[in-house]
C-alpha cells in the first residue's frame, strides 16, 4: 500500500479485532496497588477486562475515540468517555487514578506532550503512567528503510494513522 493511499485510512476502516487486544505484556510493569485504572485508547476494553479479572481493580475507566469500540468496552468499564483525548473534557477529578495506561496511543496524537501533562494531573501521588510507542528500530521497519522504503500499512508499527514516532 502506498503512502498516498494510507493518508486516507481512518479509524473507521479498522477491523474490530484492532480494538479488541488485551495487552498482557505489560504485566511485569504493573504496580502492586491499582484500585483505580484509566486506559486511554481502551478500544473494546480487552486490557481493562484482563486487569479486572487478574488484579484488584475496583474501578476501571476508559477513553476511546471510536464509538463502536467504546460501546463494547462499556460491558467491562465503570465509565467510558467517547472522544479524542486531546479535545474531550475528562470528567475525572485530579488525583483519581493509581494507574493510567496509554498503550500505543501517543503516536496517534497531534500534541502528545500536552496530553501526557494533562493525564499526569489525574494520577494520585505515587501513581503510575505506563505508555508504549511503536519500535521503529524493529527490523521490519529498519531493513526496508535501508532500501529507501518507508511504507505505511493498515496497522502495526507503520500504521497509517500514526502522526509521531
Amino acid at each position: 500500500m502506498s503512502n498516498r493511499a494510507m493518508q486516507a485510512v481512518t479509524y473507521a476502516e479498522k477491523q474490530p479485532e484492532y480494538f479488541a487486544l488485551a495487552r498482557r505484556e505489560i504485566g511485569p510493569l504493573l504496580p502492586e496497588k491499582m484500585d483505580h485504572v484509566l486506559e486511554v485508547g481502551c478500544g473494546a476494553g480487552g486490557t481493562l477486562s484482563w486487569l479486572k479479572a487478574s488484579r484488584s481493580v475496583s474501578y476501571a475507566a476508559g477513553v476511546e475515540l471510536m464509538p463502536s469500540a467504546a460501546e463494547r468496552a462499556r460491558a467491562v468499564c465503570d465509565e467510558i468517555v467517547v472522544g479524542d483525548v486531546e479535545r474531550v473534557t475528562l470528567p475525572f477529578a485530579p488525583g483519581s487514578f493509581d494507574l493510567i495506561l496509554a498503550l500505543d496511543v501517543l503516536e496517534h496524537l497531534v500534541d502528545p506532550w500536552s496530553a501526557v501533562r494533562r493525564l499526569h494531573g489525574l494520577l494520585r501521588p505515587g501513581g503510575y503512567l505506563i505508555a508504549s510507542v511503536p519500535n521503529v528500530a524493529h527490523y521490519s521497519v529498519s531493513l526496508p528503510l535501508l532500501r529507501g522504503r518507508w511504507n505505511y500499512v493498515r496497522s502495526g508499527i507503520l500504521d497509517g494513522t500514526h502522526l509521531r514516532f
